[in-house]
């Protein structure tokens, strides 16, 4: 049977946190700790049923709050583990199609991707979208639409 050390003078600060969780990761790893301090015959086992671990993370939850405290429990993952380029990088890498996609000209996605490192045209995409690029074309028949300005956009694209 697990043996914990109690934690007591702390559990306060979990009731509290525990109002405040962000996420329901947050407040179940709250919830073991809560658990395991207050309900000393509660085993490791027991606390991963009610709160949906296993017996190895509970353990390893209460563990690791005693010894970071409140750090331990935010939830570390996001950002971008596998990028290709930095941020910087391809603000670097768009700056070179800037002039043509500002101008009303279409930038064409195998350009951009022949100027930087080969990945898939989703990648691409992605990347424009994350710098707030977008197609902006006007429809081609509506029914409200100018003729003069369609025209005029046809001239300066260069779609077929």
């Amino acid at each position: 049977m697990w043996k914990r050390k109690k934690i007591a003078e702390n559990i306060k600060e979990v009731e509290e946190a525990m109002e405040k969780a962000e996420s329901a990761a947050e407040y179940r790893k709250l919830q073991c700790i809560y658990l395991g301090d207050t309900m000393a015959e509660l085993t490791a086992e027991e606390i991963g049923k009610i709160t949906q671990y296993s017996d190895g993370s509970v353990k390893r939850i209460y563990a690791e709050y005693r010894k970071s405290g409140m750090k331990s429990i935010k939830d570390k993952r996001g950002g971008r583990y596998h990028e290709n380029i930095t941020l910087e990088q391809e603000e670097e890498l768009l700056k070179q199609f800037e002039a043509t996609i500002t101008a009303g000209q279409v930038s064409e996605i195998s350009r951009i991707k022949a100027a930087g490192k080969k990945v898939h045209k989703t990648v691409i995409y992605r990347m424009l979208h994350r710098h707030d690029f977008r197609k902006i074309v006007p429809y081609r028949r509506h029914k409200e639409g100018d003729k003069e300005e369609r025209e005029e956009f046809e001239k300066t694209s260069n779609a077929p």
